[in-house]
């Protein structure tokens, strides 16, 4: 079986759509199913994007990796951060919990906004990757596969939009994020603010969440082709992965070097994910070693868990 690394996992909060409460588990047992069907979709190591970037949406970033403990061997701690309000040392302090990345979405500024380069300098000090969300924020009804009219599931996800909306919940209270204003913009999370922050910060991994984004894909294709740590994840579900293939953005506008394989999806979900791309890859006759960079050591080398290669005898490293 194909080794993977999954970039793009986020921790189970045990909420549905909209923030509707899904059966009772403590933390540790969503955790420790999830690890599960992880393991039983091929994956060897998962980076698990954890703390409470919204209020009332999950544990503190505290909480969450004592329950990562048990599965050491598979989860990378990802610390989801706000560079808005975090500071280097915020950073500094993650770090010495155990994380070992970061993901940023959902800022009140462009990403590439000075006011965020203490957060990008520290990651750069410490070897952090970061995973940035890229487009518009999904959540809710997509209405592109489905609609209310006509699907009884959109229709009471849109009603509980709605109700929460016309009576919102408290603040910090589970769902509150998703019944009140957010001050989130897609125009602020584009692929394009990746090329300044590499310019300012070279050293940096920085990985673009679904493949920039629908709308951003040529955006993530010219970044992507001119600097070195600058890398997108495949993750984002079916549309995305259409036109990706339809596209031709996996190894030909973007190179297989800079892509990497992310879920994005509920727990139960993986194992299908999974065998969606194992099928997109046949048909686009990737090699086993174009498919093993996507499953594994792009994002193995990114997090350090395997050195990067170079052609030609005697190359030194990239550090």
């Amino acid at each position: 079986m194909v080794r993977i690394f999954d970039v793009h996992v986020h921790y189970p909060g045990g909420f549905g759509p909209m923030g509707r409460q899904e059966p009772e588990q403590t933390p540790q047992e969503r955790v420790d199913n999830l690890a599960d069907r992880l393991r039983e979709a091929g994956v060897v190591k998962a980076c698990l994007l954890s703390g409470a970037r919204f209020p009332g949406m999950g544990l503190t970033h505290e909480e969450a990796i004592k329950t990562m403990e048990p599965h050491r061997d598979l989860f990378v701690p990802v610390a989801v951060v706000d560079p808005g309000t975090h500071t280097g040392p915020d950073i500094q302090r993650f770090h010495d919990l155990g994380y070992r990345g970061l993901k940023i979405i959902g800022t009140a500024k462009d990403y590439d906004d000075e006011s965020f380069y203490p957060v990008y300098e520290k990651a750069e000090d410490l070897a952090m990757p970061i995973l940035f969300h890229m487009g518009v924020l999904g959540g809710g009804v997509d209405y592109a596969r489905t609609h209310p009219r006509r699907d009884p599931q959109a229709a009471e996800i849109f009603q509980t939009m709605m109700d929460r909306l016309n009576n919102p919940p408290e603040p910090g209270s589970p769902g509150a994020f998703f019944g009140r204003r957010r001050n989130v913009g897609a125009i602020r999370m584009r692929p394009f603010h990746l090329d300044t922050i590499a310019a300012n910060f070279p050293k940096l991994r920085l990985i673009g969440a679904h493949l920039g984004g629908t709308g951003n894909y040529d955006e993530s294709s010219s970044v992507a082709r001119w600097r070195h740590f600058v890398f997108f994840d495949l993750s984002g579900g079916e549309v995305i992965e259409r036109h990706a293939m339809e596209r031709g953005y996996i190894g030909r506008e973007i190179g297989v070097e800079k892509l990497v394989w992310g879920s994005d999806c509920r727990p139960d979900e993986i194992h299908t994910h999974v065998r969606r791309f194992e099928t997109m890859f046949a048909l686009l006759n990737l090699t086993p070693e174009e498919q093993e960079r996507i499953w594994y050591r792009n994002a193995a080398e990114i997090y350090g868990y395997e050195q990067p290669l170079f052609a030609g005898p005697g190359r030194p490293h990239g550090e």
